[in-house]
């Protein structure tokens, strides 16, 4: 069973430990998040489109949700203790063994009321709009009776995004070597629907609009 499951990360005292930790980060760190919509009051699978290491933190430092991320996050220095004690559950996406258990608990997870954030790009990217999902997370939605909440999330400096051969620490500094980081981020009302593709097409086009209207915005100031 993934860390989730584990008694430290359902305890309040690692609950208050993430929190406090993700908020002197977000001020140490420069963050600067403006948020649009309505913060979701129902539980169910949050799906975003991804950018960086750092999307499931800003996700989680408003809403209180537990994300899927990379194994590879979890040896990272500070963002990898921050990810363990939010109750991440890492997959391996080269291991089908990984894969299946990440979706078992995802199942799991979202079957007791709790709410998962998943990226079902899977890899982070730099492009204008979103690229193709994965369709699993969202049959796994309409198999369980689940709302899927869609969530946009940009940074204003397009290098921001973590891509290609970028390896976390030059990045990082990179990144948040900045006095302010930027980060716009959008909470669509939760969708319904018995229909996999549908719920999957309306994401992706709430999300690519909203993509589309940061950037204009952003390209406007200058």
């Amino acid at each position: 069973m993934s860390f989730f499951w584990s008694e430290e990360t359902n305890s309040k005292k690692a609950l208050v430990l993430r929190d406090f930790l993700i908020k002197v980060s977000n001020i140490i760190l420069g963050i600067r998040t403006i948020v649009y919509g309505e913060k979701p009051t129902v539980q169910g699978l949050i799906v975003a489109n991804h950018r960086s290491y750092f999307d499931p933190i800003v996700i989680v430092n408003l809403i209180h949700a537990y994300p899927v991320g990379k194994i590879e996050v979890a040896s990272w220095p500070l963002i990898g203790y921050i990810c363990k004690i939010s109750g991440v559950l890492f997959v391996d996406r080269k291991c089908s063994k990984s894969r299946q258990n990440t979706a078992e608990n995802i199942r799991e997870v979202l079957s007791k009321g709790y709410s998962i954030i998943n990226f079902p790009e899977g890899t982070t990217h730099d492009l204008p709009t979103t690229v193709a999902f994965n369709y699993g997370s969202f049959v796994m939605a309409t198999k369980i009776e689940s709302a899927v909440i869609p969530i946009a999330i940009d940074y204003k400096e397009k290098t921001d995004a973590f891509i290609g051969n970028d390896t976390f620490i030059p990045h990082f500094l990179k990144c948040f070597g900045k006095p302010t980081t930027e980060i716009k981020i959008t909470f669509f009302p939760p969708i319904y629907s018995e229909d996999a593709t549908y719920l999957l097409n309306t994401s992706k086009d709430m999300i690519d609009k909203e993509l589309i209207r940061y950037r204009k915005d952003w390209d406007s100031e200058n």
